[in-house]
């Protein structure tokens, strides 16, 4: 007999003669891009494998797909990888939509060498330890054929040639491994060696091909990075006729003048094409069918606003790691605000840099996108990172392809309607502005003095005329696009930002204080003086009523206690009312 089976996290299923258990969930795979793992050891799939399909039926010689950094790029490789390569294990596969592709799953799975290298960490902050980390990552991957060593297909000759593939040991010099003419052409002589061993030409599969570039660029290696790739990405990918095909990923495609000149057989598929769009990325259903599984339904909205919005040729497209971390964080917390995961996941320098190029024609562009509307671009999608920053026109190509904008639109396939896909890229645009601004502010310390010395005096109109001033050199959030409480915790956060220039005072935001919480607490210990502040947004734009409202809400809350507790003797009130570039303030003394 049975015994039902009772834990966290489990739901009921039905086996044979009607009995019923329960089974335990699939777990959340968090960063997880090795496909066997996933299938193995029981974690959630979202079946990728069309991307498999889509590929064999309609692959060039040399395949590039750009997609945003978490996406799914080094997911899809590895599945492809396993897919593939000799020994496949065909068990990883059962259930899914390629394995009803039996002809395709005849003729190609299992069937070949593959080659899978991944570019990510070969970032070095100099040319040298670039090199070398790039020599360590092929030649690593070479060691996984050391049966090369004592094949019959394979002369004394072309063995020796191998054995300086496996040299990446460090040594202490500042150079080890293979030299550079050796790392030009390893690859070219894995794919030869591969194919005369097999008797069958090899695949090539090299994840994030474009990052040693964005590192080199970064630390000022550029040129000596681009001759290395140009010479590697030539053998390998053009004169190789040990080559069957190649699929590339990364964020960005360089231009052919960069790395990929003469390569004339280069298959791209970027975030415009709608081939291979619905294969990055969580489409509506799958989603809506991963809520299902977890109990979440009701979360769906909520994660559609903040997730979704992007357009990968003619699809909506989620952000996978963004719904997964979701997901993951509502399990524990079941009443948890969605959070933006995607900042996290690098540096946002992008943002930062078009932001200090931005003149206010451009900030006044910006603002439009922070509101829910649409601009016009003309988008160039191949440019060499040496002319990322050199214009805004360029920057603005940038962040369509690197996921800060999608499309929501072309005219004439340059010129997009240009869009901000959800609340949390929305969120991470305000948070680099509050840091620029931050910044921006910072370089007038007297301005900065007399804004928050009026705070102490009771000056009201002066706090008025300065703060007014500041916000004509922002953005605004305005009745488009954000919610009513978005709005007042924008302007929140520029007055926190400019009230923490003084580093000796207290300043405390959202602080529990009396009945309720107040939007920001000045505590200023050798004067025992205390200051509230309520930031409103009225509706209509009624700045003297948003005051008297954010005074009113003062006294009803009892704000005040807190700071007779921590023994202010004088208490300053202030009700700030915000609309677009507009403010109000009123002054109450206690």
């Amino acid at each position: 007999m049975l015994m039902p089976l009772f834990g966290y996290g489990m739901k009921g299923c039905f086996l044979s003669k009607g009995v019923n258990i329960l089974r335990m969930e699939k777990k959340l795979p968090i960063g997880m891009e090795n496909f066997e793992d996933i299938r193995t050891e029981g974690f959630y799939y979202v079946d990728k494998t069309g991307f498999i399909k889509e590929l064999l039926q309609n692959w060039g010689k040399v395949n590039l797909f750009t997609r945003p950094r978490r996406f799914g790029k080094s997911l899809n490789m590895n599945m492809l990888k396993y897919f593939l390569s000799y020994g496949c294990n065909s068990r990883l596969f059962e259930g899914l939509e390629i394995a009803g592709e039996t002809k395709l799953c005849r003729e190609y799975m299992g069937k070949f060498p593959v080659i899978f290298i991944s570019l990510k960490d070969v970032a070095g902050r100099d040319y040298r330890s670039a090199r070398n980390m790039l020599s360590m990552v092929i030649g690593r991957e070479a060691m996984r054929f050391a049966f090369l060593l004592e094949s019959s297909q394979i002369s004394e000759r072309e063995k020796k040639s191998y054995e300086r593939l496996l040299q990446i040991e460090e040594t202490g010099a500042q150079e080890f491994g293979m030299s550079d003419e050796v790392l030009a052409a390893s690859l070219q002589l894995l794919c030869s060696l591969l194919h005369k061993h097999y008797g069958k030409k090899a695949v090539l599969l090299m994840d994030e091909y474009d990052v040693p570039l964005d590192k080199a660029q970064q630390e000022g290696y550029y040129d000596e990075m681009v001759a290395l790739l140009r010479n590697l990405f030539s053998q390998s990918l053009k004169t190789n006729d040990g080559l069957y095909f190649a699929v590339l990923t990364g964020c960005l495609r360089i231009a052919k003048v960069s790395i990929f000149t003469g390569l004339n057989n280069l298959n791209v598929m970027t975030i415009t094409n709608v081939r291979f769009s619905r294969c990055f990325g969580f489409l509506d259903e799958e989603v809506e069918e991963m809520l299902v599984y977890y109990g979440l339904e009701d979360k769906f909205d909520l994660v559609r606003e903040w997730y979704d919005g992007y357009c990968f040729g003619n699809s909506r497209i989620y952000c996978p790691w963004d719904v997964i971390n979701y997901i993951y964080l509502l399990r524990a917390e079941p009443y948890a605000l969605p959070k933006a995961f995607w900042i996290h996941t690098s540096g946002n320098d992008m943002i930062q840099k078009f932001l200090e190029k931005a003149d206010q024609s451009t900030r006044y562009e910006l603002e439009r996108l922070v509101n829910g509307e649409n601009i016009a671009k003309r988008l160039d999608q191949e440019l060499t990172y040496q002319e990322l920053y050199q214009s805004i026109d360029n920057l603005w190509s940038v962040l369509f392809t690197t996921g800060y904008l999608t499309q929501r639109g072309t005219e004439d396939g340059e010129i997009y309607q240009l869009a901000i896909p959800n609340q949390e890229i929305r969120q991470i645009f305000i948070r680099c502005f509050f840091d620029w601004f931050r910044k921006e502010t910072n370089k007038d310390t007297v301005s900065l003095e007399a804004f928050c010395g009026a705070f102490v005096r009771a000056d009201a109109q002066t706090i008025e005329k300065q703060l007014c001033s500041y916000l004509k050199k922002t953005i605004s959030i305005r009745d488009t696009g954000a919610k009513k409480g978005s709005k007042e915790n924008f302007y929140h956060g520029i007055l926190l930002g400019l009230l923490g220039y003084r580093g000796d005072w207290r300043v405390i935001s959202n602080a529990e204080a009396g009945l309720g919480y107040s939007d920001i607490l000045i505590e200023i210990e050798e004067e025992q003086i205390g200051i509230i502040i309520e930031v409103k947004y009225p509706a209509g734009g009624n700045l003297e009523a948003g005051c008297k409202k954010a005074l009113q809400q003062i006294k009803e809350m009892d704000y005040e206690d807190r700071l007779r507790q921590d023994g202010m003797e004088t208490i300053l009130k202030y009700g700030i009312a915000c609309f677009k570039k507009s403010c109000r303030v009123i002054l109450e003394r206690q």
